[in-house]
């Protein structure tokens, strides 16, 4: 299994996309028990949805599925959001709370470690290699990345999430400017509901490569899977719903594309 796809583009906007990957190799697929193999917890069609909509994109797609090693948290395991739920690197529980993996089964922590190192690792040298060669055609790298996940689940957080959830950091992430690009193209998705720094602030993708005063700005959007597709098996793509919602990350995209060349960074 190639741990990675890359496609290369020429403008500053990179596309990370760690958790649409589906792909299981067999020996850890026979440790899951029925809850792990529906593999419910993934960025479902994500890679379809922002496909096309930037002309000179960069896209980092993780193959694998986070069931093996989760490529948006540290290696490190640090809890991205201290006393709440929430997965880890390599996951032991779905995102409802239920064991995925058999009795007797469960990863060991050498065996974290090789996973880390086989999947987890190639992904991010692959993500910082674009960065850096983003970074230095333009002077500015913009990295988005990409997520989704079910509008309800109790056991992560209250309610009903918003459409859009766009997390920065607290702000820490990215320049001012890359902020108010992505939430002025939020508030006009009308009909939309969305929250910035909520639930989801940003993953340590996020967190790690934004550095805004080095002229690498970060930002994660968060779509809540309704707004695009059916949120239960077989996760069907929503063809009505998706064209919508493409039009609104175009825009995203599209300015943040412009406002790159306002950041530059000489170094």
């Amino acid at each position: 299994m190639t741990p990675v796809e890359v496609v290369r583009g020429n403008g500053p906007v990179i596309l990370g996309q760690p958790h649409t990957g589906t792909a299981v190799p067999a020996a850890v697929f026979a440790r899951l028990n029925e809850v792990g193999r529906a593999l419910a917890d993934t960025d479902w069609h994500i890679d379809r949805l922002y496909d096309g909509l930037l002309a000179g994109v960069t896209t980092v797609r993780a193959t694998f599925h986070r069931y093996v090693i989760d490529a948006n948290r540290g290696p490190d395991d640090a809890s991205l959001y201290p006393g709440q739920n929430t997965t880890g690197l390599c996951p032991m529980t779905d995102f409802d709370g239920r064991p995925i993996w058999r009795e007797g089964a469960e990863p060991t922590a050498e065996e974290i470690v090789e996973r880390t190192a086989a999947y987890h690792a190639p992904y991010h040298a692959a993500l910082a290699a674009e960065i850096a060669r983003v970074r230095a055609a333009h002077g500015v790298a913009i990295l988005y990345d990409c997520h989704s996940i079910r509008s309800v689940i109790p056991f992560l957080f209250d309610g009903t999430l918003p459409d859009f959830n766009v997390g920065t950091a607290d702000g820490a992430s990215c320049a001012p400017e890359i902020e108010s690009v992505v939430m002025s193209g939020v508030r006009a998705a009308f009909g939309h509901t969305w929250v910035e720094n909520g639930r989801f602030k940003g993953g340590w993708t996020t967190r790690h490569y934004g550095r805004p005063e080095e002229g690498v700005h970060a930002v994660q959007m968060e779509l809540a899977q309704a707004t695009y597709m059916e949120e239960a098996p077989p996760w069907r793509w929503d063809p009505e719903k998706a064209e919508e919602m493409r039009a609104h990350l175009r825009d995203i995209l599209e300015t943040l594309a412009l406002a790159a060349a306002d950041l530059r960074v000489v170094s």
